[in-house]
């Protein structure tokens, strides 16, 4: 019996699904997302599956072993704050920490300035006296009357989720746990979180912002996870789900629910997976889709990590891929400004009603309209021909709205709105690289997303970057990506000290305290011994300053306690990202924490791999369709060629168009494309023919 993996990314604007077959045959399938229930997109999109290898979904979900799944689900939460009612319990004195954040406003010069809404309102912050000093030495006994005050307050006020977090509580975890055990008999039906569980770490608003997020986004998950788990069952799934975290790694769901917060970024936590097992070891992946663009950056095979970061201006300090998201995808809608200036996004036309050559009653001139009249996009196929566009409906939106308010016409508009959305995410590319240090012309740029290959040309040009990779599974990398991540899980204890007085051995006691953490949940998700491995990793910083740089350490240089070579990995780094080093000067050295990353290697399903044929590319030739060709401010003739005609081996110069079911690639004049054995599109800069 042939069985299946599968990797399912569920997004804003569609469901991507990524097939793997145990004869080695792979195929991607595309569904409209459902917002108000995504588990149904995900169960349309194995109907559509089974329907396409002719047998019942039943008997298809029958045969799949693995479905990883990442998920928006929490992403939106936050982001339309739609989260589950949610109550903080903390130490008194404190309660405001949420809206005081790091007491550092954040526009300095901005009069207009509004702080982020917090996401427990005032009323719901109940304060409970009692006091642990920074080591973790009792000031004063928890006062259990406060907390069952607090406790039957939030029933009243019929709170989904509670967060607990009293201060010091990561020296000593045992206030917490005492008030824990009550609130889960006050508040049985409520979903709580305990900072010294989910984040049991010095800064008190990082960890308290945290513990609220985490809480915030529990029941919601939860509900996802259920719905989505007796679809599959009602289907006759039986084998293993997994759900992608943050941090690019997979976990079994019991373990997410847990910690949820860990999904804040789940939907494109697959992509650098991915990208790295077509470009290799280094490379930018930009991934453009419906709603969002997402850049990343993979070094040594490995994606870059923040330690810290925000959600829409709300604090998480739990390890995430360093993934920069902007408002600029297929369905972002073109405006003009107060002082007439063309804006793209952020704001997005969705799936529902979409954009305005999609006929569902979108309005709003996009993106995709802008594709549609440029030429790019041919009406009659998109999508195979199952989503015929309104070629009529995109030229009107995009001439009522953006210009004739400007005086031209509607393919000079759209070039105006191409043109800004490729800067726009053209920017998101140098947050990734620049503002880190890096050079983005020494690494390829991967493309992913449905729309991504309409506009990488023109991102590459901006930014000198001299090749692309376009793999064949472009529009549902992040799917395909999925079925390449391991299981992973993240540790982290606060040990705040000089390193002239740092204890090596209280240092190896954390340390294996957490990689023996680690080692018993792998176990617990079936990881053979042989496949887990531990990296240990510091956060370090300078004396007096406030950031801290994270660096990963030679296990072997702790064992022996050679602190030097720890200073050196953050010698190494800090000169890296900011351009100096102090380690001339002697100046000293502060630990701030110590993290653990654990890893249970999974099996990584083969790419296909194909032999070389002719470079001549004339066998897939579909004709020509007139198309805006940037570099020359013109409309030109452009050659179509059919993607799933071409075979390795195929070269096609520039300017011209590649049609797939899921994707167009516009190849600018720029560029030359050639098929690789992998049936990914590589395009390198050729010069400009006259």
């Amino acid at each position: 019996m042939t069985t299946y993996k599968l990797g399912i990314d569920v997004g804003g604007t569609f469901t991507d699904l990524f097939l793997w077959s145990a004869d080695g045959a792979v195929d991607s399938f595309k569904t409209l997302s459902t917002p108000a229930d995504p588990s149904e997109g995900v169960e349309n999109g194995l109907h559509t599956i089974a329907a396409s290898l002719g047998i019942s979904a039943e008997e298809f979900a029958g045969k799949v072993t693995t479905i990883v799944h990442g998920t928006t689900v929490t992403t939106n939460a936050v982001l339309t704050r739609g989260g589950a009612r949610t109550g903080l319990v903390t130490t008194a004195g404190v309660r405001d920490a949420l809206e005081m954040r790091r007491g550092i406003r954040e526009e300095q010069y901005n009069n207009r300035f509004e702080n982020v809404r917090p996401l427990v309102p005032r009323h719901l912050r109940r304060p409970v006296r009692g006091r642990l000093d920074y080591a973790g030495d009792e000031l004063e006994a928890l006062n259990l009357d406060d907390l069952r005050e607090a406790a039957q307050l939030l029933r009243a006020s019929g709170v989904e989720a509670v967060a607990l977090c009293f201060m010091n509580s990561f020296a000593n975890p045992s206030h917490e746990q005492e008030a824990a055990h009550i609130l889960a008999e006050e508040l049985p039906g409520a979903y709580l979180s305990v900072s010294s569980e989910v984040l049991p770490t010095v800064r008190f608003y990082n960890r308290v912002s945290t513990t609220v997020l985490n809480s915030y986004v529990g029941p919601i998950l939860k509900r996802y996870l259920e719905n989505l788990t007796d679809k599959l069952a009602a289907l006759g799934f039986g084998g293993v789900l997994l759900i992608m975290q943050s941090n690019g790694g997979v976990a079994l769901p019991d373990v997410v629910q847990e910690r949820p917060a860990t999904t804040l970024l789940s939907g494109p936590a697959g992509g650098p997976a991915g990208a790295a097992a077509y470009a290799g070891d280094d490379c930018i992946l930009v991934d453009m889709g419906g709603t969002s663009f997402d850049a990343s950056l993979v070094r040594g095979g490995q994606a870059e990590m923040y330690a810290e970061s925000e959600l829409d201006r709300l604090r998480i300090a739990l390890p995430m891929l360093a993934i920069t998201t902007i408002g600029a995808g297929g369905g972002s809608i073109g405006r003009l400004d107060g002082g007439g200036l063309l804006r793209m996004g952020p704001e997005s036309a969705g799936a529902a009603p979409g954009p305005a050559c999609y006929g569902r009653g979108g309005a709003h001139p996009t993106c995709t309209d802008a594709n549609v009249v440029l030429g790019y996009l041919d009406p009659a196929t998109f999508a195979g021909g199952e989503m015929p566009l309104d070629a009529g409906a995109a030229k009107a939106a995009v001439e009522q709205h953006i210009g004739t308010p400007q005086r031209i016409d509607a393919e000079q508009a759209a070039a105006g709105m191409y043109r800004v959305i490729n800067t726009n995410m053209a920017h998101g590319v140098r947050e990734i690289t620049v503002k880190r240090g890096l050079d983005p012309r020494e690494f390829p740029m991967v493309v992913a997303g449905g729309a991504g290959s309409l506009h990488a040309c023109m991102i590459a040009l901006e930014l000198d970057i001299p090749r692309l990779v376009i793999p064949p599974t472009a529009s549902v990398l992040c799917a395909a990506g999925m079925l390449r991540c391991d299981l992973q899980h993240d540790y982290l204890r606060s040990y705040v000290c000089r390193f002239g007085a740092l204890d090596d051995q209280h240092l190896k006691a954390l340390v294996d305290e957490m990689i023996n953490e680690g080692e018993a949940h792998l176990a617990g998700e079936g990881i053979a011994a042989d496949e887990r491995s531990h990296a240990v990793l510091l956060d370090l910083r300078y004396l007096k300053q406030y950031h801290e740089v994270t660096v990963a350490v030679d296990r072997a240089a702790l064992e022996r306690g050679d602190l030097g070579a720890l200073a050196s990995s953050f010698h190494g780094e800090h000169n890296r990202l900011y351009g100096y080093d102090l380690s001339a000067e002697g100046t000293e050295l502060e630990l701030i924490n110590i993290r653990v990353r654990s890893l249970g290697r999974t099996e990584k399903p083969p790419l296909p791999v194909e032999a070389d044929g002719s470079s001549d590319a004339g066998a897939a030739a579909k004709g020509r369709r007139r198309a805006f060709v940037p570099e020359r401010e013109a409309f030109e003739e452009l050659p179509v060629y059919d993607g799933h005609e071409l075979v390795p081996g195929n070269l096609i110069p520039g300017p011209a168009l590649v049609e797939r079911v899921d994707t167009t690639v516009f190849i600018s004049a720029s560029f030359m494309a050639l098929m690789d054995n992998q049936r990914s599109l590589v395009l390198t800069r050729q010069e400009l023919r006259p």
